[in-house]
């Protein structure tokens, strides 16, 4: 049992709990109470909690004392939780939950758990989750399943919702169609304020119409015409026509074929809840919710930073310590490792090449590593700044020659300045002024050079349709390792007699 501090414990004492089956039955209620109440502050896994009540009360078969404890958690924390049960131990949770929680929980589980509940639950508990997912979490599920299992699944299924899920399935990744739920509610303008709550209150499905914020006004053929937000149809008198307290649409709805990632620029840009999908003749088709685009960001987000790291991203899917052990992390890490392990083999061939150089003017390999990890830091930060406005849209293909501009002035004047630091420093450590100004001049040019790379590198990948993080990072600083190495040599031949010869 999770211990409690004194604070904790003194509060749950103080609550007058039902009796339920027995002391630990209270117990665990009181730790329940009182972890709500502190959840926010301190941040507990609640799920983890009562990890072992729950496995006990499991392995006794007391169901219904564990129904009560799993029916007081959140749905997205017992989502989060699942995967710390054994398999048998996964279902038997699942057919405790409530209808209307089953199908919460199953929503926010990860396809490996999702895949193992429809490979073990009875025909009819999968139906009833199928049927009453909302459309678009339906669709993501099945972009991921094997044919075989996607026939077998909608023959479970109501042809309605068959029907419907064959029309999200068709839509591209990465558009507005394959983010959008097609279960929504329209409102047509003659209708008066009051008839129009009304008809919410009618048609509304919770678990499959998402959270109602705007609602969208269509005339007969289904063409968009505006939307009214909840507040002014609650506010709005009863007789009001819904025509006169309606807003346009036009810039904020977008075609079912439109790129997601402008999508997520559209919610940041008027600060939306909601945004219709319509087809090329206007006619409303579906509604992208906040909800979709937050999970859209942090997908892409992650899936930047990995690729920056040079980590494979698996399309956004987020490492966790508590969920990945060691061999995950091989895979994820070793491929890009390799790739640039041997795209390294450069650097050692250079530093071959120029042996004479070193063996000479031994004091050359003191001021290798400040060089090239200044000019590496130098790269990554223009990349990432660069690769940040590229996917804002601050940056574009029209505008880069403006940035190009930009960087290239600030690059001249970083160049400048390191460059008087690493002079600085190597009078200091070697009290040559030669040497210190093959190092002064090299520090500029690096740091010239990595700019200039870590610049252009995200725009040519741009340029011909590839991520620009795929080319920055690692690669920005291996080309600046063998230029710089290269630059480095060829400046200290040029102004040391001793290498003249």
């Amino acid at each position: 049992m999770s211990p409690l501090d004194a604070t904790d414990r003194s509060i749950c004492l103080a609550d007058e709990w039902p009796t339920l089956s027995g002391a630990k039955g209270a117990e665990s209620f009181r730790r329940l109470h009182c972890f709500m109440k502190n959840s926010i502050s301190k941040k507990v896994d609640v799920f983890a909690l009562f990890l072992p009540e729950i496995k006990d009360l499991l392995k006794t078969r007391n169901f219904a004392q564990a129904k009560d404890i799993i029916k007081r958690i959140p749905s997205i924390d017992l989502a989060e939780g699942i995967k710390l049960l054994e398999d048998n131990e996964k279902i038997l949770v699942f057919k405790l939950l409530g209808p209307k929680a089953a199908i919460e929980v199953f929503e926010s589980l990860n396809f490996k758990d999702q895949s193992y509940l429809l490979h073990n639950l009875e025909n009819q508990e999968i139906s009833q989750v199928l049927n009453e997912m909302a459309s678009d979490e339906r669709a993501d599920l099945f972009k991921d399943l094997r044919p075989a299992i996607v026939k077998k699944l909608k023959n479970l299924m109501k042809k309605e919702e068959v029907d419907d899920l064959n029309k999200l399935l068709k839509y591209p990744e990465d558009t507005a169609g394959s983010l959008m739920t097609t279960e929504f509610i329209e409102l047509h303008p003659p209708m008066t304020a009051k008839k129009a709550l009304l008809t919410l209150q009618e048609n509304y499905k919770p678990g499959q119409i998402k959270d109602i914020n705007s609602v969208y006004i269509t005339d007969e053929t289904h063409k968009l015409l505006g939307e009214v937000t909840l507040q002014i149809l609650i506010i709005a008198g009863p007789d009001m026509l819904v025509r006169d307290i309606m807003t346009p649409v036009d810039w904020i709805k977008v075609e079912a074929a439109t790129p997601s990632t402008d999508v997520a620029k559209n919610f940041e840009k008027y600060d939306l809840l909601n945004m219709p999908v319509v087809d090329a003749e206007n006619r409303l088709i579906g509604i992208i919710s906040i909800d979709d685009v937050v999970e859209l960001v942090h997908r892409e987000r992650t899936k930047e930073i990995y690729e920056i790291g040079k980590m494979s991203h698996k399309e956004g899917e987020e490492i966790r310590y508590a969920h990945i052990g060691s061999l995950g992390l091989v895979k994820r890490r070793a491929g890009w490792l390799m790739f640039l392990l041997v795209f390294d083999f450069l650097t050692g061939t250079v530093l071959k090449t120029f042996e004479h150089a070193l063996t000479n003017v031994v004091a050359l390999t003191f001021f290798i590593p400040m060089l090239l990890d200044t000019g590496g830091n130098a790269g990554n930060q223009t990349s990432i700044t660069l690769i940040r406005s590229l996917g804002t849209g601050d940056v574009t293909l029209k505008n880069s020659w403006k940035v190009i501009k930009v960087e290239l002035v600030a690059a001249l004047f970083m160049g400048a300045i390191v460059g008087a630091v690493a002079f600085a420093r190597a009078i200091l450590l070697q009290q040559s002024p030669i040497l210190a100004l093959v190092v002064g001049i090299t520090m500029t040019s690096i740091v010239l050079l990595a700019i200039v790379t870590g610049l252009f590198l995200p725009l040519i990948s741009k340029r011909f349709g590839l991520d620009p993080a795929v080319l920055a990072g690692p690669i920005t600083t291996s080309i600046v390792d063998v230029i710089g190495l290269i630059i480095y040599f060829k400046i200290a031949q040029a102004l040391i007699p001793v290498l003249k010869m």
